[in-house]
């Protein structure tokens, strides 16, 4: 089997930190290089680390010889950000990500963009849904995907795109919204804001890097694909998941959303006065409104999950060796 050599952009994250260590243990790379602003989420042997700022023009020996690069780096926590820091990390990003690839003459990109390019939706959306994103991040990553197919477009007959578009993804070192959930539980504070049945689309990050491989070994010149469980997870799912694997006491309580947006507001105002927490009214409206995605691509293509919810909460408690939910 030929050698390979893989950069990965904003490889210091949580995806790609899970990334990295998929191609390690693949055996099939020569050289595999993490380029980031950030320190690891976690080390992994043989893979060496640079520090890399997407924002600025990328040196052509960043890695020699790359034959694939996996744009993961972004801005992404909503919300969290100003409007503009979206589309400067995201937008300028992705340009010098593919300038670089131009240059060095790489010819498969792997890009995560994002489900937030369609929007919030009670209504299923899959690959063939309008897009129509809602928020800065959804916007930016849109901008991106469409610098991404320029680079495609201009040699299709060599060149090979992959872009996914994962949707809340958790797992090991996450330290985002299932993390925090997790949280909660164990300590008795989480309540339903608004309603139960929200659906919120999730994946669990190892098959999110499964299905890298899967797309790149499928060597269609496009591919763009949706990625989260097959199964409609509500909140209460999830909840109720937790509860069954950690042994959390089961939430029941709904607050009604006037209440739950007064409180928000109060919070923000005592985050003004330096009493800073991780809720405002944004994020309340977030949690209540459904991600309705189906990943109907992968369904096609046959792509096989390892992990469904309650397994995949399994094997992140195991990682943690111990601690709940690292």
């Amino acid at each position: 089997m030929l050698k390979k050599n893989a950069l990965v952009f904003g490889g210091a994250g949580f995806i790609g930190s899970h990334l990295l260590r998929s191609l390690a243990e693949s055996g099939e790379y020569d050289l595999i290089v993490s380029a980031d602003i950030a320190e690891p989420r976690f080390v992994v042997e043989g893979v060496e680390y640079k520090y890399v700022d997407v924002r600025q023009p990328i040196a052509d020996d960043t890695c020699p010889g790359a034959s694939e690069t996996y744009n993961l780096a972004a801005v992404h926590t909503t919300p969290g950000h100003e409007d503009w820091e979206y589309f400067y990390t995201n937008v300028l990003g992705a340009t010098h990500c593919c300038d670089y690839a131009r240059r060095i003459g790489c010819e498969r990109i792997v890009f995560t963009s994002s489900i937030s390019v369609y929007g919030a939706s009670e209504t299923l959306k899959d690959e063939t849904s309008a897009l129509e994103p809602d928020t800065a991040y959804g916007r930016s990553k849109l901008c991106a995907e469409e610098i991404h197919a320029q680079w495609l477009n201009e040699a299709t007959d060599a060149r090979r795109l992959v872009v996914a578009r994962p949707a809340v993804i958790y797992g090991y070192t996450e330290r985002g919204n299932f993390t925090r959930l997790a949280r909660a539980m164990e300590k008795g504070h989480f309540f339903f804001p608004g309603r139960k049945d929200t659906i919120k689309a999730c994946g669990y990050v190892e098959d999110l890097v499964a299905s890298f491989r899967f797309a790149l070994e499928r060597n269609e010149t496009h591919l763009t694909y949706n990625f989260a469980h097959m199964e409609r997870y509500t909140s209460e799912d999830i909840c109720d998941t937790f509860t069954d694997v950690a042994g959390y006491k089961k939430v029941t309580l709904v607050v009604p959303m006037p209440i739950m947006m007064l409180g928000g507001l109060a919070l923000e105002i005592l985050g003004k006065l330096g009493i800073r927490t991780s809720i405002n009214r944004a994020r309340i409206r977030k949690l209540y409104k459904s991600t309705n995605i189906m990943p109907q691509k992968l369904r096609e293509m046959g792509f096989q999950y390892r992990y469904g919810l309650k397994q995949s909460l399994q094997r992140w408690l195991e990682m943690s060796e111990g601690a709940q939910f690292k």
